[in-house]
């Protein structure tokens, strides 16, 4: 289960321990998704260089106190989603270069008296918790000064000692997931200088009497807050606006999948001093159930000024008020992706001294559709660089458009766009126009630098003249068949051209064109079955050098229609012997043998059920059926006869049945006759009898001829068949009635023997 590099995934293996034989090569194992109980002294004690140990979501009780001892080199431990009941220090004592230690998903309640972590002074993130952990004491977290990542997963956290995380002098990003208010608070007092970033998950701020005791997050020096599947109302959101506009060194905010009870009814005024700090908003997937009725946000229009950074996505914003873009003088970046603006809507939110020193901005996976009025509605944007649209529906659009004076980049991606027209600002440097409906390229764009026609219909490459500036272009999955000479000549100024993924036809003109080519530093050219040249181009990416045309690249369809056309012949070849030589027959008695050996040459006594499996052609069910049957099976005593029609189970392969049914009989009965040697079920259970009965020299087969049959009549394959019945008497039927009671007489005898 090891790699080159020493890595040993033995994972989802149904492992019960920790395998033996590990060795001192071992830098990472991988013992996730199994069943190990215990870890003792000697599983892990030659693994001397690990790095990395992976014991996640096993059921781990019990940890020896020496387990660990010999993997001072480890820096990597994960035992989360365990059954751990405790944590003891004797477990890490020895783990000096450890630097993360997953520990969340098991059993434990608390820390134990002391902290468990003293030893660990490398440590850098530290992830802990679980349904059932409810306390932290005092000194828990003993001998950790600097944290990169501290995780705790408290849901049920109700006792925490204040102090406890004091000893921690800095953590870069603390994640916290408590439901209890007071317990939340206590800890942020502890924290108020030694968090950088703060995440607060699946907490609810739902009760204003609650939030005075967040009143201290307001001296807190965190530079980032992150609420995340959080629950916010009406009345809480001004408490908090307030706290966090009074941080002292907040730069962002960022709220990602929550949750808003209300509509914007603030119960209170907002009376905040406006942040000189803040600088960031983000807003992801905000819930709010009511969201068609949410008001106006004057109440927020004076905090907004210094923020230079808005994300709102995927929040199904149909509207941003006018007076709320006239307050965010400062904002550079607007990202409203994912949300409802429609063409109209836009219009109001972009309105007249909105916006005024946007430089980016995101409006891609919404419900614009004119791309006309889109630009217009833009157009006093002067500042405005960057502008994605992308994934909008605008289909058909105008010759003359208005746009920003300095726009330098547009994405209209996936816009369902048939054919581009002059509406096209020409003071852009990259357009991206991908995954549209377009047959030809031909906009003149001075300017441009990079053009992206991935995913359209293109048949020939854009004019170069039109774009003398490009630099970088890619056209791949478009149709493209090939390039001109005038063509590559053309593009003075190209860097990189991607054509991947197209129609190209393989020939040496082409292929010379690609390699003698001057301004063209790198060129993609592909084919979908490893790039049918077998030269540098066949690896995606590299740059064009020599080529060395063999006759096959040369005349790649003529070969390819050569090897064609002989590989069908060897197949009609291989399909004509095996017909001759009966190839299918043996194909079918070798999966029938393979399967007869699997199986103990004799049945135990206690599976034998009858006294006979009778094989016979449909054509003399009759006799067999009516006359047989009757007078064997009414004898006494009686035998007991399997028949295909009566005994075989339903839905089993009819293979399976006949192996099993003369596997459960003491003789096998066959019923010869012309219509037998035709029937192909009556060939398989002969097929059998050959592997199964004839090669162990019994005498469990018995031939009864129903009428007169030539041995010859029986197929050469079944040598020890035709041998039996040139070497071995066989019962005839006659058909004077005086002899058929000597015939039953002598049958029943061979079946009792």
């Amino acid at each position: 289960s090891c790699d080159a590099t020493q890595l040993c995934n033995c994972s989802s293996m149904g492992l019960d321990f920790i395998p033996p034989g590990l060795t001192g090569k071992i830098t990472t194992l991988n013992l996730a998704h199994n069943r190990i109980k215990h870890i003792r002294s000697q599983d892990l004690q030659q693994a001397v260089n690990l790095r990395a140990l992976l014991l996640q979501s096993n059921k781990i009780s019990s940890i020896d106190k020496d387990s660990f001892r010999s993997l001072g080199k480890l820096e990597l431990l994960d035992l989360s989603n365990n059954s751990l009941a405790h944590l003891s220090p004797e477990w890490f004592e020895s783990l000096f270069s450890l630097q993360h230690l997953h520990l969340q998903g098991n059993s434990y309640r608390d820390l134990g008296e002391s902290s468990p972590f003293s030893s660990l002074r490398n440590l850098s993130s530290l992830h802990l918790g679980n349904p059932w952990f409810s306390m932290i004491r005092q000194g828990n977290f003993e001998g950790i000064e600097l944290l990169d990542k501290l995780w705790i997963d408290g849901g049920r956290l109700s006792q925490y000692r204040p102090g406890s995380l004091k000893s921690i002098k800095k953590i870069n990003h603390m994640i916290i997931s408590i439901k209890s208010i007071s317990v939340f608070s206590a800890i942020v007092r502890d924290l108020l200088y030694t968090v950088t970033w703060l995440e607060v998950r699946e907490t609810a701020f739902s009760i204003l009497s609650e939030l005075q005791l967040l009143r201290v997050m307001s001296s807190s020096f965190a530079k980032k807050i992150s609420f995340k599947q959080t629950l916010l109302t009406d009345a809480t959101v001004p408490e908090i606006i307030s706290i966090l506009e009074d941080m002292p060194k907040l730069v962002e905010v960022e709220m990602i999948d929550c949750r808003l009870l209300g509509t914007g009814q603030w119960q209170m005024q907002i009376q905040a001093n406006q942040s000189h700090t803040l600088r960031v908003l983000t807003i992801e997937k905000l819930s709010i159930e009511k969201f068609y009725l949410f008001t106006d946000l004057h109440a927020v229009d004076g905090l907004l000024s210094l923020l230079t950074k808005v994300t709102v996505e995927n929040t199904k914003v149909f509207l941003v008020p006018c007076s709320v873009s006239q307050y965010l003088l400062s904002l550079e970046y607007l990202d409203l992706s994912a949300n409802l603006l429609g063409d109209q809507s836009l219009e109001h939110s972009a309105c007249q001294g909105g916006w005024p020193s946007l430089q980016t901005l995101n409006l891609s996976q919404n419900s614009l559709s004119d791309l006309e009025m889109t630009g217009k509605s833009l157009s006093h944007l002067r500042n405005l660089i960057l502008l994605d649209i992308s994934q909008n529906n605008f289909g058909e659009i105008p010759d003359v458009c208005e746009w920003p004076k300095n726009l330098k980049y547009l994405n209209l991606s996936s816009t369902q766009i048939l054919k581009l027209t002059t509406c096209i600002p020409p003071t852009l440097e990259v357009l991206d126009v991908s995954a549209n409906n377009l047959k030809e390229f031909g906009l003149q764009l001075p300017f441009l630098r990079e053009l992206y026609l991935t995913k359209n219909h293109l048949k020939t490459l854009p004019g170069a003249a039109p774009i003398p500036n490009l630099v970088a272009m890619s056209v791949r999955r478009n149709k493209l068949n090939g390039f001109s000479r005038e063509e590559f000549e053309s593009f003075r100024k190209m860097e990189l051209l991607d054509a991947s993924d197209n129609n190209f036809i393989c020939s040496c003109e082409f292929l010379s064109f690609i390699h003698h080519q001057a301004g063209i530093a790198q060129v993609l050219v592909g084919w979908p079955d490893k790039y049918i040249c077998d030269s540098p181009l066949a690896v995606r990416g590299v740059q064009v050098g020599a080529v060395h045309l063999s006759l096959m690249e040369c005349h790649r369809s003529l070969m390819v229609s050569l090897l064609c056309a002989l590989v069908v012949l060897v197949m009609l070849v291989l399909v004509a012997i095996g017909y001759k030589y009966h190839a299918v027959w043996y194909l079918r008695m070798t999966w029938a043998w393979l399967q007869a050996k699997r199986k103990p040459k004799r049945a135990p006594l206690k599976d034998i059920c009858y006294d006979a499996f009778v094989s016979y052609s449909e054509h003399d069910s009759d006799w067999v059926e009516n006359i047989m049957v009757r007078e064997l099976e009414q004898a006494c005593p009686p035998f007991r006869l399997c028949l295909h029609k009566r005994d075989f189970v339903p839905g089993k392969w009819i293979v399976d049945n006949i192996i099993d049914s003369i596997e459960k009989s003491h003789k096998t009965l066959f019923v010869l006759s012309e219509h037998f040697v035709q029937s192909e079920w009556c060939k398989y259970e002969l097929d059998f009898s050959h592997f199964r009965l004839f090669d162990e020299n019994n005498d469990a087969a018995i031939l009864v001829l129903l009428e007169p049959i030539q041995s010859k009549a029986i197929p050469k394959r079944f040598c020890k068949l035709r041998r039996i019945m040139n070497t071995k008497t066989y019962l005839e039927w006659p058909l004077e009635e005086e002899q058929q009671e000597m015939f039953w007489f002598n049958l029943k005898i061979a079946l009792k023997s």
